[in-house]
């Protein structure tokens, strides 16, 4: 009953004033779905639902100690390689070109291989894309995930900032800009909040036809909702 008297109300004085009425969801600013790209069994989860991780956190990780181990020596012949390289460097002038370049070719095959090994390695760690808090997780140790049918193992989202998705009616798409100010209530609270527009969608919504703009917020809970109106700059 009170968001039908609200909506009577903003609707009214959207016919005196430049306001335009809107509904929104909190959403977070940036989110995504973790999962590993290489086949294994799932050795360690290290965070669980709520954790707080910064960006590059390993997260999870598969049985990796035959990887460990070819990367370990993968490294050792690169530093070998370039020790060897950079000795016969210091004597170029007493060589022939050839045996330096030799040695360079070995060390490019060296760094090469070393690089590769890593990469390998890398793909059994599954690591934080950016700062954020973990919102589902969905493997355990001992599960096995597979490269050739993507799992979802992890999902998180950013902790500190959100954004309020707003739906407005079309006939309202050329009288919004970027910059308005937005005063909203989060539906079950009292008070009321301010914040600028940040972002015109430049499409509307086939089905509702609606249109739709951003509001950047901070310390709200994704996943709620609620409305307010749009004070229209001329």
């Amino acid at each position: 009953m009170k968001r039908i008297l609200f909506f009577i109300f903003v609707l009214v004085g959207s016919l005196l004033a430049d306001e335009v009425y809107a509904t929104f969801d909190v959403m977070a600013l940036k989110s995504a779905n973790l999962a590993f790209s290489t086949t294994g069994e799932v050795n360690k989860v290290l965070v669980d639902v709520g954790s707080r991780v910064k960006e590059g956190e390993v997260l999870a990780s598969l049985k990796n100690d035959d990887l460990k181990a070819l990367l370990d020596m993968a490294k050792s012949g690169f530093e070998f390689a370039k020790k060897e390289y950079d000795r016969q460097l210091k004597v170029k002038k007493l060589i022939d070109k050839s045996r330096l370049d030799k040695y360079k070719f070995n060390l490019d095959s060296a760094k090469a291989k070393y690089l590769y090994q890593k990469a390998l390695y890398e793909k059994s760690l599954l690591k934080a894309p950016f700062a954020g808090i973990i919102t589902a997780k969905l493997i355990e140790s001992g599960d096995v995930v597979s490269g050739a049918m993507i799992r979802t193992a992890l999902k998180i989202q950013n902790y500190d900032k959100q954004k309020l998705v707003l739906s407005y009616d079309q006939k309202y798409i050329s009288k919004v800009k970027v910059g308005d100010i937005f005063r909203y209530k989060i539906d079950g609270q009292n008070s009321f909040k301010e914040a600028k527009i940040t972002k015109i969608y430049p499409t509307v919504d086939l089905k509702s036809r609606m249109a739709k703009a951003e509001v950047l917020v901070s310390d709200e809970i994704t996943g709620l909702f609620g409305d307010g109106v749009i004070k229209c700059t001329k």
